[in-house]
């Protein structure tokens, strides 16, 4: 079969030979610009109920560039069937405070995430999409758009002619610096992190671990990575640009395998590859207006306590479809309709805000003696044992207050975590 998601000429559909056909039609249904996982995924969801879409891809082929670590938690993987991709298996983490103190959680009967190959995961996603009819243009980008009563209007550059087109909904699945958010003026992530990593073989790592670094030298405000990415780590760090205080990331990552406690784990590494990028944590303030919504990191959906993005992405398109599919159908997508629609998103920042106050409580906001302290504490027997009871990666918030609670050196900070919760609503 040929490779439609990097065909240049932009086809996407298979006919019962096997041939590419494309459809010649100038109104859809929904128009997607961008199609990483995200916006294939909402494709899919969209397309598998009759739905006609167009998927908008700036880039030659699926996949690249990409920018995250590649993690993927087992629900999310549950929802697309794509473990032909999975490279490793994480079942837990080695956290390390700014003086070395290590804090290892996690059972190896239990897996807590996959690390799976971008380029195979985000095709496997998008052809999900093609396979139920939704059609694919690739080094394809809007050019202008105007929001009509009626319809969305686009111009779009495909190659190297402009096609006019009109859409009934049109999702911006576009990434940080999403071309729809920008040109509709509909704000700003809350927050903007900078992330780098290199990817590297002969690391000194743990079979099923990924490893997790703090500390100004390393990370200000946040944390370093080495995750086991197949016969090589993935090494990283993300960080907001006002911690970094004149540095830039690769010179934290620089230090990190040369200079810090944990130099001699990289003394055989060969680095194979570089990736950077930027991950927008917090949600815009309004991701949708009237025949628009805005999707995956376009709507700055990443999770503020770890970055990742796919997940909360496809739990955002899970959140609307329904409403998203009815309002299709009935052509009733005014700007009071889609705030209804809409409605489940704004649920999901609430729980990112508390998230990001628990986060900033630990972590973001402590000094490296404070971290040492914490660490102190998470480090002992009892409360690794409380975490691997309770402990979520998707859900840190009931972990984090269940810590409060039931760790008596952290009731200090159960007052400042009540205010925190209180003020992110």
């Amino acid at each position: 079969m040929p490779n439609y998601l990097s065909n240049t000429q932009g086809l996407s559909l298979l006919d019962n030979r096997g041939l590419f056909v494309s459809r010649q039609q100038s109104h859809w249904d929904v128009v997607i610009v961008g199609a990483g996982p995200v916006g294939g995924y909402a494709a899919y969801r969209l397309a598998q109920s009759g739905i006609s879409v167009l998927l908008l891809e700036e880039h030659a082929e699926i996949g690249k560039p990409f920018q995250c670590a590649g993690l993927v938690n087992p629900g999310a993987m549950k929802k697309v069937e794509l473990e032909h991709t999975i490279l490793s298996q994480i079942n837990g983490a080695r956290m390390y405070s700014p003086s070395g103190i290590e804090v290892k959680i996690g059972r190896t009967d239990a897996i807590r995430t996959h690390v799976v190959c971008r380029k195979l995961f985000d095709e496997g996603v998008v052809r999900k999409g093609l396979e139920v009819g939704a059609e694919l243009w690739l080094k394809s980008k809007p050019l202008e758009v105007s929001i009509n009563p009626e319809s969305v209007s686009l111009t779009i550059q495909k190659q190297s002619e402009k096609i006019s087109i009109t859409a009934s909904l049109l999702i911006g699945c576009d990434g940080a610096h999403s071309w729809v958010r920008r040109q509709l003026k509909m704000g700003k992530p809350k927050e903007l992190m900078i992330g780098y990593q290199v990817e590297v073989t002969g690391y000194l790592g743990v079979d099923g671990y990924l490893d997790m670094f703090t500390g100004n030298d390393v990370a200000p405000g946040l944390f370093a990575w080495a995750i086991p990415n197949g016969k090589t780590h993935r090494i990283g760090v993300w960080s907001r640009a006002e911690d970094l205080d004149g540095r830039s990331c690769e010179q934290l990552i620089e230090y990190l395998m040369k200079q810090s406690h944990w130099s001699e784990r990289f003394a055989n590494c060969r680095e194979t590859a570089r990736f950077c990028g930027p991950i927008p944590c917090g949600f815009v303030p309004k991701p949708w207006k009237q025949r628009v919504i805005l999707l995956g990191d376009a709507g700055g959906m990443a999770k503020p306590t770890t970055g990742g993005g796919i997940g909360p992405g496809f739990e955002a398109v899970d959140s609307v479809i329904d409403g998203l599919l009815s309002a299709i159908n009935r052509n009733k997508l005014t700007e009071k309709d889609m705030k209804k629609i809409a409605k489940p998103l704004m649920s999901m920042r609430k729980r990112q805000e508390k998230a990001r106050a628990l986060r900033d409580l630990f972590v973001t906001s402590c000094s490296d003696d404070e971290l040492d302290t914490h660490f102190e504490i998470f480090s002992r027997p009892e409360v690794i044992r409380l975490i691997n009871e309770e402990g979520d990666i998707e859900k840190p918030v009931p972990l984090g207050l269940t810590l409060l609670r039931k760790v008596p050196k952290f009731r200090p900070l159960a007052l400042k975590a009540g205010f925190a919760i209180l003020k992110s609503r």
